[in-house]
């Protein structure tokens, strides 16, 4: 990742709103947004997960909840309130039945933006079908990466269980990267 000349404040301190709209290249590609490699924390209000099953081994699910940051976005960073995007998430979900009626449920996995909506627009960044070619060319690569030896799979739980809500969780270490979007061409043949 390379990034253009660095925002600075008036005192001399980085400008984090700045360098979070300022133009950066990934592998070529121009995006503005946080830097790749940084992360985010969030915590998830109580949610609603609706399933149904499709067949033996498919479900399909809805789950719809608001999500809130774990610290303080940065003032004047980040973009404008009523932006919308549509994710695709790739996951692994392991559950372990506690009793009856509660499961310790954890999940591991890729989230693809596939489209973006403006505060002040109406449309999406791509058309249905853009979007529909997008998603499919990521899941082609995807499954290419994960037919090579170097796929994306969860790793083994951590040995060190994590306490969660009074009960003990088992963590899970981070799940391997996407090999670069070249080796994905190359490799996808």
């Amino acid at each position: 990742m390379k990034t253009t000349k660095r925002a600075v404040s008036k005192n001399g301190q980085k400008d984090v709103a700045k360098s979070y709209n300022e133009f950066k290249t990934f592998e070529g590609k121009q995006y503005t947004g946080m830097a790749v490699g940084r992360t985010h924390k969030w915590y998830y209000d109580q949610g609603e997960w609706k399933e149904k099953k499709i067949t033996p081994d498919l479900w399909q699910f809805h789950y719809a909840v608001t999500k809130r940051r774990a610290g303080r976005a940065p003032e004047g960073s980040g973009v404008p309130l009523g932006t919308e995007y549509h994710w695709y998430i790739a996951a692994h979900q392991n559950v372990k039945k506690l009793n009856a009626n509660d499961y310790s449920t954890s999940m591991d996995g890729f989230k693809f933006k596939v489209a973006h909506k403006r505060a002040d627009s109406e449309k999406w960044s791509a058309s249905d079908n853009a979007q529909r070619k997008r998603l499919v060319k990521f899941l082609q690569e995807l499954i290419a990466s994960l037919e090579s030896e170097e796929g994306p799979v969860a790793p083994p739980a951590e040995e060190a269980p994590a306490k969660s809500n009074g009960r003990v969780v088992k963590r899970r270490a981070p799940l391997r990267k996407l090999p670069s979007r070249r080796k994905r061409t190359a490799t996808a043949t």
